[in-house]
């Protein structure tokens, strides 16, 4: 990229790489993340998620690689990196024998901030927490510990807010609340990279990356991702579809069925051997077929299909 397009990239980094002993965590990574953008990490757990973030954030130290975060060099500048990222995690630790204007000053207090009151207040106001100031952070309900966690996270005005699996526990409304907010804080130029289990938080990111075995097998859109993969799925609903899982699998033509609530999500690469192959299914008075568009889901199971056999993993 040259001119004014690479000022708008808050990460730009490629060939990074981190060994923990003889286990190779990270291979090769090479990512870009646009100032602003909401930047999604998914995979299997021990894929190596957790650690690219916190190298790209200036958290953790690549053993080989280069590029930059927020401009800092992302090999040589972590300290300064790090001063300008916020750092959410799922085991976020809570004073709850004080009340949430506490914590937050507490937390000031540990940055050595400045102007701290004002800050807390800011942070109160944004977050929703103004009017709970008072209220001891043990008696919070998850949702709220939750947002507590973000506010000390923003205290220090961070450029980039790394998200390590956020949602954890938290109730459905408590997590499109959070997710209303991450895009507000998006909206006013934060760079977000948040890692997910969930796949409708995932495509609530601008972006995503597909991490497995330390390896990124996949990057781009949610729409990206999944045309990428080339597949063509069906859906199979009703009383018939009890049991089929194991003889809708055995067909050459399928490459994948997934149990989608009381559907089948059958998949494969070949639209017209795969409609021939399940067309005896849609012939019968007890299963409705329907052509339906693949899903992220869908395209994450065929990806881990891809790799859940290579030697040594």
């Amino acid at each position: 990229m040259h001119g004014a397009a690479a000022v708008s990239l808050a990460i730009d980094v490629t060939g990074i790489n981190k060994s923990f002993g003889d286990k190779h965590v990270v291979r090769d990574l090479a990512l870009q993340v646009e100032e602003g953008e909401i930047y999604g990490f998914l995979g299997p757990n021990g894929s190596g998620k957790t650690t690219s973030i916190r190298m790209l954030c200036g958290l953790l130290t690549p053993d080989s690689g280069s590029g930059t975060c927020l401009g800092f060099d992302v090999i040589k500048e972590a300290g300064q990196i790090k001063r300008q990222v916020g750092y959410m995690t799922q085991r976020f630790s809570l004073w709850d024998d004080l009340t949430i204007a506490e914590n937050l000053d507490f937390v000031g207090r540990m940055f050595g901030m400045d102007r701290r009151r004002e800050a807390v207040d800011q942070a109160l106001g944004d977050l929703g927490l103004a009017s709970r100031r008072d209220q001891l952070a043990g008696t919070l309900s998850g949702g709220w510990k939750q947002r507590l966690a973000l506010a000390s996270c923003l205290l220090h005005r961070p450029k980039l807010l790394l998200l390590d699996e956020p949602t954890a526990g938290v109730d459905p409304k408590a997590r499109r609340d959070f997710w209303e907010q991450i895009h507000h804080l998006a909206d006013t130029g934060i760079t977000v990279l948040v890692s997910t289990h969930y796949m409708d938080e995932a495509e609530r990111c601008h972006r995503l990356a597909y991490i497995a075995y330390g390896t990124l097998l996949a990057a781009g859109t949610a729409e990206e991702i999944v045309a990428a993969q080339g597949l063509h799925t069906w859906e199979l609903r009703g009383a018939g579809i009890a049991g089929l899982a194991g003889r809708l699998r055995a067909l050459p033509a399928v490459g994948q069925v997934a149990s989608f609530g009381s559907a089948l999500h059958v998949s494969g690469a070949n639209r017209e051997a795969l409609a021939a192959a399940l067309a005896e299914f849609g012939e019968r008075d007890d299963i409705a077929l329907t052509s339906v568009e693949s899903s992220l889901e869908d395209a994450f199971i065929h990806m881990m299909k891809g790799v859940a056999d290579e030697p040594g993993q």
